[in-house]
C-alpha cells in the first residue's frame, strides 16, 4: 500500500501544463474584446468520481472513494477593466436547474508573494515504461524507458513531451487585467442533478454584464471496463455517449519494489493514442475542431469507437496494479456581444465573449470490476471543492520531481 500511495502522489496532478490561445476570436479584423468568459462542464463516474477528475483522482478513489456519477463546473472571467473602487466584484445568475442558488460568486484571487523556505519531494527512482497505441500486442519500438536517476541528472530523453495537444485556457489570470473564478470557498459545487440548459447572466464591476442562453447540459456518464484476453492483452470497453466528439484512454500501472522499498520499481504509462501523445490537453476539455483534427491523425479515438486492446506486453510490466481512465470530448457552444459581422472585410469590436466546453471522464481499476458507474453506481452527493490552479503534473511534475522541482508547483495537488 505504502508503495501505491507513493506513486498516487507523484501522479496526482493533470498533464502537462501548455497555454494555447482561444478559439472566439478568428477573423482578421477582430479586436480584444473587454470580456472573457469561459465554462467548462464535466460529468466525472467511476473512480474518477472524486473531483478533479483525471488519473490522480481515479487513484485517489481506490484508497477510500465513492464511485458515483457526478458534475463539475468550472468558472471563469477575465476583464480588460478594473472595478472603480478596487473592489472587484462578479456573479454567475443561473438557471434554476443548476440547483446553486440565484447565484455563484465569481471570486477574484488575492496576490500575496510566496513564503521564502525550501520546498520537499520525494525524488522518484526507478524507471517509467512508456507504451501507446490498441493493439494485441506493441509494435517494434516500445516500451521507451525513462531512467529517473539519468534525468536527475540532467539526461532528458529527446522527443519525450507530447506537443500536438496543448492545455487550452481561454481566461487566466496572465491574460486578464482583472480575473474571477469559482469554485470558490462558498461550500457550493455542482451536483448529480443539476443543469445548465436555460438562461446565464454574468455581472460585476469589472466588466460588462454578458448574456446567453445555453443549449447543451452536462453529457452522461461514461461506464468502463476491462477484460483479460487469452493472449495477455487488456479490452477496454466503455459506452457510447451521445454528443461526443472522440474519445481517449489511458492507463497508470506499476511493477512495486522489494520489502523495504518505498516507491515502486517501474512505473507504466499507456495511451490509445496511436501517435505517442500523452499529457498536455488530453486530459482537458478540448474544442469539437481540435478533436476533429486528433481523431483524423489518430491521436483520439473516433466518437464511433467504444473499444481499445491494451497491448499484453502493457500488463506484464505493470503486473501489481493498472488504474485505467477514459475521456470524452463534447461539444462547444461560443457567444459573443456585438455578434461577429457577416461581412468580414468589417471591423469587429466585441465587448464580451464566452464559449462553454463539455467532456465525460472515467476511472477504474484495471482487471478489477464491480468498482463504478460501471457496474451501476448511483449517484453521490458532491462535496464542496477548492478551484484547481495550474502547474505541472503527470508526467511532467514526476519529471520535474527528479530534476529538483517541487512536484506539486502550483497545482495545490
Amino acid at each position: 500500500m505504502g508503495n501505491l500511495m507513493t506513486t498516487k502522489r507523484m501522479l496526482a496532478c493533470g498533464g502537462l501544463l501548455l497555454i494555447a490561445g482561444g478559439s472566439v476570436l478568428t477573423a482578421q479584423n477582430a479586436a480584444a474584446p473587454v470580456a472573457r468568459y469561459e465554462m467548462r462542464a464535466g460529468t466525472i463516474s467511476g473512480m474518477a468520481g472524486m473531483r478533479g477528475g483525471g488519473m490522480g483522482a481515479a487513484l485517489g478513489m481506490a484508497f477510500g472513494g465513492g464511485g458515483g456519477a457526478q458534475h463539475e463546473l468550472w468558472l471563469e472571467l477575465g476583464s480588460s477593466r478594473t472595478a472603480p473602487d478596487g473592489k472587484p466584484r462578479a456573479d454567475h445568475f443561473m438557471p434554476a436547474g443548476a440547483r446553486l442558488g440565484k447565484s455563484v460568486a465569481l471570486k477574484t484571487p488575492e496576490r500575496t508573494p510566496s513564503a521564502p523556505g525550501e520546498t520537499h519531494f520525494e525524488r522518484p527512482t526507478g524507471r517509467m515504461l512508456i507504451f501507446w497505441g490498441c493493439g494485441e500486442h506493441a509494435p517494434k519500438g516500445q516500451p521507451v524507458i525513462i531512467d529517473f536517476a539519468k534525468v536527475a541528472a540532467g539526461q532528458m530523453p529527446p522527443g519525450l513531451w507530447s506537443s500536438a495537444v496543448p492545455l487550452d485556457r481561454y481566461v487566466t489570470p496572465a491574460n486578464s487585467r482583472t480575473y474571477g473564478q469559482w469554485p470558490s470557498d462558498d461550500g457550493k459545487s455542482a451536483r448529480p442533478d443539476s443543469s445548465l440548459i436555460g438562461a446565464h447572466r454574468i455581472a460585476g464591476n469589472y466588466a460588462p454584464d454578458i448574456n446567453f442562453t445555453l443549449t447543451k447540459d452536462f453529457m452522461g456518464a461514461l461506464q468502463g471496463s476491462s477484460a483479460a484476453q487469452p493472449g495477455g492483452a487488456t479490452l477496454l470497453r466503455w459506452n457510447a455517449l451521445p454528443g461526443a466528439t472522440g474519445y481517449h484512454a489511458s492507463i497508470i500501472g506499476g511493477k512495486q519494489g522489494g520489502r523495504g522499498s518505498n516507491q515502486p520499481v517501474d512505473i507504466v504509462w499507456w495511451s490509445s493514442s496511436a501517435t505517442r501523445e500523452f499529457g498536455g490537453g488530453l486530459a482537458d476539455w478540448l474544442a469539437p475542431s481540435t478533436v476533429a483534427r486528433l481523431v483524423a491523425n489518430r491521436t483520439v479515438l473516433s466518437p464511433q469507437t467504444t473499444t481499445c486492446t491494451v497491448p499484453a506486453e502493457v500488463k506484464q510490466a505493470a503486473p501489481d496494479y493498472m488504474f485505467g481512465s477514459i475521456y470524452a470530448y463534447g461539444p462547444e457552444e461560443d457567444f459573443a456581444y456585438p455578434p461577429r459581422p457577416a461581412d468580414p472585410k468589417i471591423a469587429w469590436k466585441p465587448e464580451w465573449t464566452a464559449r462553454i466546453r463539455h467532456r465525460s471522464m472515467t476511472g477504474f481499476l484495471v482487471g478489477m470490476e464491480g468498482l463504478g458507474a460501471a457496474n451501476g453506481a448511483q449517484p453521490q452527493r458532491e462535496c464542496p471543492t477548492r478551484p484547481k490552479k495550474r502547474g505541472l503534473g503527470g508526467l511532467g511534475g514526476l519529471i520535474g520531481g527528479a530534476l529538483g522541482a517541487p512536484t506539486g508547483g502550483q497545482d495545490g495537488c
